[in-house]
């Protein structure tokens, strides 16, 4: 395939096995990690945990991602669509809320064929935000619920950070889309979500002013119930971001603090965390765990 499922629409040939393009991976899917989550936002966690299928590469490139030994380092194992569609199987036989699968969007075409079995539980397509409305929009009727970052709203921070200054407006365009598609948030009797978006935003260290102009997006443009808003201070300096002025430090209490008043003020709905997130032991350990047979 020539691939354009990202926005970067880099055209490489990807096989089903050479690691090609801008996310350097193969056609097929390849999985770090599948097993039950219990630190997504409560109605996607839930009591049992939602089943998170963690893939390998990113059209991104952020020099502070926490799971670079599988975004940037590629680590993970090469699955069939069939073994793609048992991992489903044998998550939701654990008790899965969901089936999450976390940064999607470059095996979108696998993932794709591996629904064409619905898995019975709701599906949650969890995203950086860098999404072509093309690859969403094949996507429809899959996806039942939408859980995308709004990393930045300034191209030069985009730039910096994640290699992608157009970052901002196709982020902003792709949820709409999202929200076109899966409508107002919907729950179960057990306030578990079915069906909707939750959008959220990392809060980087010096970038009080951006967190503020995402939450004013949200507020402006979609009307009050329409989606969820989760602010994160889970920031901690990974990567290159540990050599980078401005980025090699953790968040001060104030700025969490600030940026949570904010959230109030503008009456958005969700969920927020506290200066105790950024710890190390929320990553996963990305060792196979329900990709080996």
């Amino acid at each position: 395939m020539y691939c354009s499922l990202c926005p970067r629409q880099c055209k490489a040939l990807r096989t089903e096995t050479a690691a090609e393009g801008r996310c350097a991976m193969p056609a097929l899917p390849v999985v770090a990690r599948a097993a039950l989550h219990f630190w997504e936002e409560p109605p996607i966690s839930g009591k049992r945990g939602s089943g998170t299928v963690f893939f390998s590469g990113c059209p991104l490139g952020c020099v502070f991602c926490q799971n670079e030994v599988i975004s940037h380092e590629n680590f993970g194992k090469t699955i069939t669509v069939d073994q793609l569609r048992a991992i489903f199987s044998n998550l939701k036989g654990q008790g899965a809320h969901n089936i999450n699968l976390v940064n999607p969007t470059h095996f979108a075409h696998a993932i794709r064929q591996a629904l064409e079995v619905p898995p019975g539980i709701p599906v949650v397509w969890n995203t950086g935000g860098y999404e072509r409305v093309e690859t969403l929009q094949a996507m429809a009727g899959k996806v039942d619920i939408y859980l995308p970052d709004l990393k930045y709203t300034r191209t030069e921070t985009a730039a910096r950070c994640s290699d992608a200054p157009d970052y901002p407006e196709v982020a902003k365009t792709a949820i709409v889309e999202m929200v076109r598609q899966v409508g107002k948030c919907t729950f179960d009797e057990e306030g578990m979500l079915l069906r909707g978006v939750i959008i959220r935003h990392l809060i980087l260290p010096g970038r009080l002013a951006e967190a503020k102009e995402v939450m004013d997006w949200v507020a402006e443009t979609f009307q009050p119930g329409t989606v969820l808003f989760s602010l994160m201070s889970q920031y901690t300096p990974w990567g290159k971001a540990k050599e980078m002025p401005g980025l090699n430090r953790r968040l001060r209490g104030s700025e969490i603090r600030a940026a949570q008043d904010y959230m109030d003020q503008l009456g958005l709905d969700g969920f927020t965390q506290g200066e105790e997130a950024a710890r190390s032991d929320y990553i996963p350990n990305f060792d196979l765990t329900g990709v080996e047979s």
